[in-house]
């Protein structure tokens, strides 16, 4: 499949992907947390995109796309304009220096965060992953 970022159909597939990649199941056996990706318009993407998506121990639970962000209260929320995620998932931007010089705005427990490193990184491989096309 080859679905556009951002789109339900992106989330979809990147959903599957989590759920079916044992290398990820693997390294985020221990992560219990949800996150919001919030993908603010910048170039192609001309309105905010938020993705909501349910991890836990290695699964995702569930994910959708948010037309109302208070109607989720996630561990994390990260946000980005859409070209600096683009970056992340070309691989253009290290998705850990994106949340140190703050292109990658993080709400939440950062400490959680940065001992979580490995399950991000994977996390990130895994959108990458799936990543052919954006906007």
């Amino acid at each position: 499949m080859s679905s556009i970022f951002p789109s339900a159909e992106f989330l979809k597939e990147f959903d599957e992907k989590l759920n079916s990649d044992h290398r990820y199941a693997d390294i985020a056996k221990n992560w219990e947390s949800d996150i919001c990706l919030v993908i603010e318009p910048d170039g192609n993407l001309k309105s905010q995109v938020v993705m909501y998506l349910d991890l836990w121990h290695g699964k995702c639970r569930s994910s959708e796309i948010v037309t109302d962000t208070a109607s989720h209260n996630p561990a994390f929320m990260l946000t980005a304009l859409y070209g600096n995620f683009v970056k992340i998932l070309k691989g253009e931007l290290d998705p850990m220096q994106a949340m140190l010089t703050r292109k990658l705005g993080v709400k939440g427990n950062m400490a959680v965060m940065m001992r979580s490193v490995p399950t991000v990184l994977d996390f990130v491989r895994c959108a990458r992953e799936i990543t052919k096309e954006v906007l």
